[in-house]
């Protein structure tokens, strides 16, 4: 992958201290997943072309992020596939290779399949004490993606191998899409005394869209009485629900459930909510859909974290109240609950320059009480950003776009990555630099350089930030249709040229966007330097007769923040009259 932390998802020797499981926070909130994910889904049909949109911020403390391309492959009987865990780099186990593996593109195939993913963590005594000998989930993703051409049968690969092998994780939610459906595959070990997962999958429906924050999202679902003889699972709804055969039965035995089977809920026995998980990670969920959902009002209360078991469940998924496109889904990635009750802009917590961005741990205590800190869906700590772009009606090398930002989504400009094409742009690419390296040629830090000049005077420098991002994503969004339309001339003539064309398109705009950030970055330094604001004229800085800057602007605190001091402080700092 990329790391779980989740990028290297594929990769068999990955970096452990770039893995670090920064899992829980405080006692009282054992359930919240530090490296803390969101994933956003749109139906074909809740699109204004027809495409398919799955989401994912992969956020984690001080990773590095990289993208990574993996050529499909023909394998020879007896060949072994190494499955070394993702996020320690311990060696678990080796499972047969397969016959013949797909080619993968970061998160995406060349069926355009895309698999993401969020951890929901569950209950503790689930996860493995001894976790060799099964499948962890980084690689229960990348086995899905080389293995399936489509969602459905990435969901029937995924349960046979944790069946067969084991499974070595806590409760993970998958995003699993190709240009026809969408699903949320919700999965958890049942610890060192039984083999395997228990897991349920639900089809979110064509014209709805769904999103998942670590915390499990499925409660109930329909069901059916008889186990797939071909399958050895459950299928149920007319085929879009499927469920391991034992994951009531278990619950039962693990006294997580006791009630009548219709009434069993997933979430419930498997992740059972806390303030934590609803405020941190359904509150993420909440957001999203509050954008194109009417009526989201009703479920504050649930997402508030502080009405457990009296308020209103929130739902899996919506019909959005207009059809969604590229531009929305990178818009709701970009989300810090502006306008909505848990905006925290506005208060002492944005510091001077209404801040976006919260210092981490999300608690903390002070004269003996806990408090916490808002969990936005943008954050400081993403190491990289996907949307992966299914479209069903163009031919699988350029219908599939996986757009990439090696930042967190507020402060990229996302670049698109063919599921066509065969090579990684140098600015993200593995050994470019690493999470102690600092290099110019890495798109990860010199957007992180731009990001964290930002951050401290964010009110006064994002405005220039995201007139660039604006500019440069409208620009790669424009020039979507006519490099599909020449990708589609070249596919006529030869598949070998039309994959180079799409290579080349999306490592140059890789690298365009990393020039322009360069730029970016050298403007904010000479523009605001010294906590001074230098003035322009026609585009460029202003100039005396003499060649020198005019005397810049020194704008001190915002109105805002001025009031707060002199009601702090008093007549502390008044000027005598």
């Amino acid at each position: 992958m990329l790391l779980h932390p989740h990028f290297h998802i594929f990769s068999l020797a990955q970096s452990a201290r770039i893995m670090k499981r920064l899992f829980f926070l405080l006692a009282a909130f054992v359930a919240i997943s530090a490296s803390a994910c969101t994933n956003f889904l749109v139906g074909k049909k809740a699109s204004k072309t027809g495409a398919t949109f799955i989401s994912y911020n992969m956020d984690s403390y001080g990773m590095y992020g990289v993208l990574k391309y993996y050529p499909a492959g023909k394998h020879a009987a007896g060949e072994v596939r190494r499955i070394v865990d993702g996020d320690t780099n311990h060696y678990l186990r080796d499972i047969p290779e397969a016959s013949e593996t797909y080619a993968v593109m970061g998160l995406m195939n060349e069926f355009q399949l895309s698999i993401m993913e969020t951890t929901f963590g569950g209950r503790e005594e689930l996860y493995p004490k001894n976790p060799e000998g099964g499948i962890d989930y980084p690689s229960l993703m990348a086995l899905g993606l080389q293995r399936a051409k489509t969602a459905r049968e990435a969901i029937q690969v995924m349960g046979d191998l944790v069946d067969k092998y084991g499974y070595s994780g806590e409760g993970e939610s998958f995003s699993v899409a190709d240009p026809n459906e969408i699903w949320i595959l919700e999965m958890i070990g049942k610890g060192d005394e039984a083999k395997g997962a228990v897991w349920v999958a639900v089809r979110i429906p064509d014209d709805c869209i769904a999103a998942h924050a670590n915390q499990s999202r499925i409660h109930k679902f329909a069901q059916s009485k008889k186990i797939d003889k071909k399958l050895g699972i459950f299928v149920a709804g007319g085929g879009d629900v499927m469920y391991s055969k034992d994951v009531i039965t278990f619950a039962r035995e693990k006294g997580y459930f006791n009630g009548n089977d219709a009434d069993f809920s997933f979430a419930d026995a498997y992740a059972p909510a806390d303030f934590g998980s609803q405020r941190f990670c359904d509150a993420r969920a909440w957001s999203f859909f509050n954008r194109f959902v009417d009526g989201m009002d009703r479920y504050v209360d649930f997402v508030d974290g502080r009405h457990i078991g009296t308020s209103e469940v929130m739902p899996l998924y919506f019909k959005p109240n207009r059809l969604l496109d590229l531009s929305d889904v990178i818009a709701a990635n970009q989300d810090h609950y502006e306008g909505t009750p848990f905006d925290f802009q506005e208060d002492i917590n944005s510091g001077v320059y209404q801040s976006a961005y919260l210092p981490t741990p999300l608690t903390y205590e002070y004269d003996g009480k806990k408090y916490f800190n808002e969990r936005p869906i943008s954050t400081q700590q993403s190491a990289c950003t996907f949307i992966a772009q299914m479209r069903g009606w163009l031919p699988n090398e350029i219908g599939g776009v996986l757009w990439f930002g090696n930042d967190e989504p507020n402060m990229v400009a996302y670049t698109p990555m063919y599921c066509g094409a065969t090579r990684v742009p140098e600015c993200y690419a593995e050994g470019t630099a690493d999470d102690h390296t600092f290099s110019w040629k890495s798109a990860f830090w010199v957007c992180n350089w731009v990001a964290n000049m930002t951050y401290p005077r964010y009110s006064v420098l994002f405005p220039a930030v995201k007139a660039v991002r604006d500019e440069l994503q409208q620009k790669y969004i424009s020039e979507q249709a006519n490099t599909d339309a020449k990708a589609q001339e070249l596919l006529a003539q030869n598949s070998t040229t039309c994959r180079q064309y799409l290579t080349d398109y999306s490592v140059n705009t890789a690298q365009d966007m990393l020039t322009r950030w360069k730029e970016l970055g050298e403007y904010l330094i000479v523009k605001f330097n010294d906590q001074a604001v230098k003035k322009e004229k026609d585009g460029k800085f202003e100039l005396t007769e003499d060649g020198i800057c005019v005397s810049p602007e020194r704008p001190g605190f915002p109105q805002n923040y001025r009031a707060k001091i002199v009601k702090e402080t008093g007549t502390k700092y008044q000027m005598p009259e």
